[in-house]
């Protein structure tokens, strides 16, 4: 964007939080030379307007869409196809755990380095090389490329944030609307094509695994009552024919090698401004790190935690303990394709309906539904006659998922508008947490602890972003009040 764009004060006031110093529009500024050549966008600039802004946005949704089309779909089999040793989870484990490191250390200098165009590319290939590595699944395999994966998560999804976030300023400064409305609607777009890969991915699992036509046998324990330390809750364990494997498994590696070349060729880059060029690197590192200081941040720390733990539970535990035990894999994909749908419908409308009802009627929302479907799960024994209900809790799964995802996305650009690359990598960096504490226990603890532990941190979250809220309600009540007092005080003046 242009340097002498600045985004207005009540944009955030608005939405009810505080903001300090520059914003993300002074920072970034949109770069057409091929090899980001110094300058932005003149105003003379014909071809770089509302619809140029939507092609990059549709190029960084359809290249996520086919990257997660085969790595969300490939985690949601990690815990039944990879099962020996428990290799597929502790894979997973292995990847948020490095993700935890890389979200502090990596994203500032990578993205300064190859910048935001580059840094995509690059880290959507590390993913491709993880998909590749299934082909011959063993600990010398999986545990190095997952650590290559957890390192090039965050300076991905570091880049993706702030690439949406700028665009979505971009677009609207030129037509007029309100920053905050526009980046819940940009990144209601983007999470509409990244839940979309759920479906397709998913899809093409089941077709190609219910080939196998394996189920599972013999007298087993399902359900919150799954536990790995008894001999016969975690005993099962189905590995579809190689052949099968192979064929879902190029699928897949194609679509990421697509991911790769969709960003290569067609996405145009993003920069950053001259100031922030001439920044050291470990100064961007330290603006991470500082940011964890903001008392905003420290608040949502237990919500983002508890986003990374449910949707890690949906994908590895109850994929394995409610679909898997009772029906076999290959319903998995089937199941998840009803998370999938809901998440992507959800994600979308979500992002439209927050500017209508605000955050608070959204969040709640989100709560309520998880915690009832976390009680449903501890006391309901699921059984091959009722896998429909599994289809039910997977859709409303998904619908509070949406919440999570495009609000506290949407609510850390709103929040940290100067400082994007550290606000979106320390959100990585505590959903990350989640994700590798409830993989890294998953092998060791009953379900219905686990359970336990999502309602416990769910309400730990919820309770803390209540109090984001009130501080920034009573913020904008010393402000009305000392507006009022300015304005007396002139009328005083005047009338003497």
């Amino acid at each position: 964007m242009g340097e002498d764009q600045k985004m207005e004060l009540d944009t955030i006031a608005s939405v009810g939080m505080e903001e300090d110093g520059d914003t993300a529009v002074q920072k970034m500024n949109i770069d057409q030379q091929p090899n980001g050549g110094s300058g932005g966008i003149s105003r003379d600039s014909a071809d770089w307007g509302s619809r140029r802004i939507y092609k990059n946005l549709l190029i960084i949704c359809l290249a996520f869409l086919f990257l997660f089309t085969a790595f969300q779909a490939l985690s949601n089999l990690q815990s039944s196809i990879n099962c020996d040793a428990g290799l597929g989870l502790a894979s997973l484990s292995t990847i948020y755990a490095t993700l935890v490191v890389s979200a502090i250390f990596v994203p500032s200098v990578v993205i300064r380095l190859l910048g935001m165009k580059w840094t995509l590319s690059v880290c959507i290939f590390c993913y491709s090389i993880y998909i590749a590595a299934n082909f011959y699944p063993d600990w010398g395999t999986l545990i190095p490329t997952s650590a290559l994966v957890g390192l090039a998560a965050a300076p991905l999804w570091a880049s993706k944030s702030t690439y949406v976030t700028t665009i979505a300023r971009r677009y609207a400064e030129i037509t007029g609307n309100t920053d905050n409305a526009m980046v819940n609607r940009f990144f209601g777009i983007f999470f509409l094509f990244f839940q979309s890969s759920q479906v397709l991915g998913n899809l093409i699992s089941s077709l190609v695994l219910r080939q196998d036509g394996a189920e599972p046998t013999g007298e087993l324990v399902c359900g919150a009552n799954d536990c790995p330390v008894t001999s016969n809750s975690s005993g099962y364990c189905e590995s579809p024919q190689r052949s099968v494997t192979y064929m879902l498994l190029g699928i897949y590696l194609g679509s990421g090698l697509a991911a790769v070349l969709v960003v290569s060729v067609f996405l145009d880059k993003l920069k950053t401004s001259q100031r922030t060029q001439t920044e050291n690197p470990c100064q961007l590192f330290m603006a991470t790190v500082r940011l964890m200081k903001d008392y905003r941040m420290q608040l949502l720390i237990p919500l983002t935690i508890y986003s990374g733990l449910e949707q890690a539970f949906i994908t590895g535990d109850f994929t394995r303990s409610y679909v898997t035990c009772t029906v076999g894999v290959g319903w998995v994909g089937y199941v998840m394709i009803c998370y999938g749908v809901t998440d992507a419908v959800c994600s979308l409308v979500s992002g439209r309906l927050v500017k209508h009802v605000g955050r608070i009627p959204l969040f709640t929302f989100g709560a309520v539904v998880q915690m009832s479907l976390i009680f449903t799960l501890l006391f309901w024994v699921p059984t091959k006659d009722q896998l429909a209900v599994c289809f039910v809790i997977a859709a409303c799964w998904g619908a509070a998922d949406a919440i999570w995802q495009t609000q506290i996305n949407a609510l850390y650009g709103v929040l940290f508008p100067d400082k994007p690359e550290a606000a979106f990598s320390n959100y990585r960096l505590w959903e990350s947490l989640g994700f590798t504490v409830s993989f890294a226990y998953s092998n060791f603890l009953c379900v219905w602890i686990k359970l336990a532990v999502l309602a416990g941190v769910l309400v730990f979250g919820i309770g803390f972003y209540y109090i984001v809220e009130m501080k920034a309600c009573m913020r904008r009540q010393r402000e009305a009040d000392r507006g009022r007092d300015v304005g007396k005080a002139g009328l005083d003046r005047d009338l003497t």
